[in-house]
């Protein structure tokens, strides 16, 4: 079944599909009246419904039946990334979604090679959350991640405060996931970082503002491995991989 994002919330038995989404239906996917499709709203609810009427600026559906989608992870994981070169971040938001992160977050730090000026670096936001858009559709998510606007690695310490675990990911080791995360854990921030890696004196501040210091193990992963590497062994010890 076709799964598409409502945009505002489902307060009646019909509701009107426009934009992109209503193009997609109706050009694409050749959608017609009569024809099913779910809807997904911010909270967390799926909708079952047929289709009304198909335009090609506008197609409406009736509810069928609503229900919460069982899709989302019992919790819910942020990541956060240093800037990766080229179009490496690209993948990075895609397999996060996939996977189940409610959130992207970039951000800078000593060893980013990657340091894109304002205009640029929102060109790249727009750009990754449409990726976001787009994964969350194919995954079938109950809701769609975020991606945040870029921060600074001496930003974080206050960002992350809130969390139940904030863990950096240290390629010159730490402790194991398994002795950091559990079941019981509802909210989890997860910190990777460039191709260089993290300075030392980053790691100290970070350990400073309470963040747990954590390794992958034994193996140096490349940076765009690594957040999806963090992301399944957080997902597995929180029983979200069951």
């Amino acid at each position: 079944m076709a799964w598409f994002f409502a945009k505002d919330p489902i307060t009646s038995e019909y509701y009107t599909i426009t934009g992109e989404d209503a193009a997609h239906i109706v050009k694409s996917l050749r959608m017609k009246a009569g024809e099913k499709l779910t809807l997904c709203t911010e909270d967390g609810r799926r909708h079952d419904c047929v289709i009304e009427s198909a335009e090609k600026d506008a197609v409406t559906v009736k509810v069928l039946s609503s229900t919460v989608c069982e899709q989302e992870p019992s919790s819910q994981i942020h990541l956060f990334v240093a800037l990766l070169k080229g179009d490496k971040f690209d993948d990075v938001v895609q397999k996060a979604v996939e996977l189940g992160a409610v959130s992207v977050t970039p951000f800078l730090s000593s060893r980013c090679i990657s340091r894109p000026d304002e205009k640029a670096m929102q060109k790249k936001c727009d750009r990754w959350q449409k990726i976001a858009d787009n994964a969350a559709s194919q995954s079938r998510r109950g809701r769609i991640p975020t991606v945040n606007s870029c921060a600074d690695i001496n930003d974080l310490p206050g960002i992350l405060t809130g969390f139940d675990k904030a863990i950096v990911l240290y390629e010159c080791g730490g402790e194991p996931l398994k002795d950091l995360i559990d079941r019981k854990d509802q909210t989890i921030a997860l910190i990777t970082g460039a191709e260089g890696g993290f300075a030392e004196e980053e790691i100290e501040k970070l350990r400073n503002g309470g963040v747990k210091v954590a390794t992958l193990g034994k193996r140096i992963l490349r940076a765009q491995t690594a957040p999806t590497a963090a992301l399944v062994a957080a997902m597995l010890l929180t029983g979200n991989l069951e």
